[in-house]
């Protein structure tokens, strides 16, 4: 699984065009053969938690990299009341601020989605932040060293 996730990040594959925004950012291209009917966020972390996060996680959906972060596709909404680590973007819409971001993992399944609570326990996990549940707008979260 990494080995093949590591050759899709290095070029080996293309994935479909992007749709470029005018705004720094590309909305991330979903497999036409994966059903996305919760809508689509994404979240990102940094390049460097990747491989870990993606072999640890019970299931994985759609995963897009670049140089500088991984995308992971959530449903749409699911930044509600989680708050996610200060080193994490989430992105409405899978409108990401990257460079040319390559698909380099696909489930098995028709479904694009990595569930959001496992990544949100497991990013919070690597990135040494204490797991918090807060009502929008509230306190972010603190780290736990």
């Amino acid at each position: 699984m990494l080995r093949n996730a590591m050759s899709h990040l290095l070029g080996a594959r293309h994935s479909p065009e992007r749709r470029a925004t005018g705004t720094g950012t590309v909305q991330l291209p979903l497999p036409p053969a994966l059903s996305a009917t919760l809508g689509c966020d994404a979240v990102g972390v940094p390049a460097r938690y990747g491989f870990r996060l993606l072999s640890h996680l019970p299931r994985t959906g759609c995963v897009f990299a670049d140089a500088d972060r991984w995308w992971w596709i959530v449903p749409a909404g699911s930044d509600l009341d989680l708050d996610w680590p200060p080193q994490v973007s989430y992105a409405k819409g899978a409108f990401v601020p990257a460079v040319r971001p390559r698909l380099i993992h696909q489930p098995d399944n028709r479904t694009p989605y990595t569930p959001p609570i496992p990544l949100f326990l497991m990013v919070c996990q690597v990135t040494g932040v204490a797991p918090s549940w807060a009502p929008s707008g509230g306190a972010r979260a603190v780290s736990a060293t």
